[in-house]
C-alpha cells in the first residue's frame, strides 16, 4: 500500500510545523506574563525595529539625517553626506555605510547600515526586554508560514496518494480520510492562532506589539518632527510626504538587484 508512505510524511510534516507553531505561542506568552515592557518608553529606532526589522531601522536613520540637512538623498537615488559626524551609532554606521568618498546608492547603504553592530545590539536589547521575538526562524509569525506550508504538503500527498492505484479491500474515500485528518490538524492549529496571537508579528513579542500600539496613538494630534518619524518608524517609507525624499527610497527596490549582483 504505496499511500501508507505518503500517509506518513503527511502527519510528519503537520505535527512537526504545529509543535512548533505552539512552543513559539507558549514561549511569548511566557515572556508577557512575566509583565515585558511595562514602563518601557520606546525609542523611535526601537518602534522602527519592532515594526519592520533591522531594514527599517536604516530607512527611518536616512529619513532623520536627510530631514535635518545632514545627508541628502537625491531623487535619483544617491546619498551624500552633508554632516559627517553622526549624532549616535545608527548615523555613523550610515555615513560608514556611504564610504569616504560621502556618496552612494541608497540600496548597498540600507543593506549595509541594517547589518551593522548597533542594529544587532539594538535588537539583543529588545530581545532581553521581552519585546521582541529571540530568532525570525522560531517566532509565532514563521510558525504560521509552517503550518499553511504544511496544510499545502498535506493536500498534495493526498492528492498524489488518490491518483495512485488502491488495492480493491481499501476504499478510495478512506484513504481520503486518513489524509484529512492531518490536514485538519493543521487547519484547528490555524484557526486557533489566529484567534489567539493574530496579529502575527516577525520581529515584535505581544508585549512588544502593545506598546506600538500606544506609540500609534500617541502620534495623533500636532504634526511635528517627531511624530512624522515615528509614522516613518511604524508605517515605513511610504509614511515620508516629502514628494523628492519619496523618489530617492523609490529607487531603492530598482538598485538592490543591482547591487547584489556585483
Amino acid at each position: 500500500m504505496f499511500w501508507v508512505l505518503l500517509l506518513l510524511p503527511a502527519w510528519i510534516v503537520a505535527a512537526t510545523a504545529c509543535t512548533r507553531l505552539c512552543l513559539a505561542a507558549v514561549r511569548d506568552a511566557a515572556v508577557d506574563s512575566r509583565g515585558a515592557g511595562r514602563g518601557h518608553d520606546l525609542t523611535l529606532y526601537e518602534a522602527a525595529f519592532l515594526s519592520g526589522g533591522p531594514r527599517r531601522v536604516a530607512d527611518l536613520t536616512l529619513v532623520s539625517m536627510a530631514r535635518q540637512r545632514r545627508l541628502l538623498l537625491a531623487h535619483t537615488g544617491w546619498a551624500t553626506v552633508v554632516d559627517p559626524r553622526g549624532r549616535d551609532d545608527m548615523e555613523r554606521s550610515v555615513i560608514g555605510a556611504i564610504g569616504p568618498e560621502g556618496q552612494s546608492r541608497i540600496a548597498p547603504v540600507r543593506a549595509a547600515a541594517a547589518a551593522a553592530d548597533a542594529v544587532r545590539g539594538l535588537a539583543d536589547r529588545l530581545v532581553s526586554a521581552g519585546l521582541a521575538v529571540p530568532d525570525g526562524a522560531r517566532s509565532v509569525a514563521a510558525g504560521v508560514r509552517r503550518v499553511r506550508f504544511a496544510a499545502v504538503a498535506v493536500c498534495v500527498l493526498g492528492a498524489v496518494a488518490l491518483a495512485l492505484p488502491v488495492p480493491t479491500d481499501v476504499p478510495r474515500h478512506l484513504v481520503a480520510l486518513w489524509f484529512a485528518l492531518p490536514l485538519a490538524l493543521t487547519l484547528s492549529c490555524l484557526a486557533i492562532a489566529r484567534m489567539e496571537v493574530h496579529p502575527y508579528s516577525r520581529w515584535a513579542s505581544p508585549a512588544g506589539q502593545r506598546l506600538l500600539a500606544g506609540l500609534a496613538r500617541q502620534s495623533g494630534g500636532t504634526v511635528d518632527d517627531r511624530t512624522y518619524l515615528t509614522s516613518v518608524a511604524v508605517l515605513g517609507v511610504h509614511a515620508v510626504g516629502e514628494p523628492d525624499l519619496r523618489a530617492a527610497f523609490a529607487h531603492r527596490e530598482e538598485h538592490l538587484e543591482e547591487y547584489r549582483e556585483r
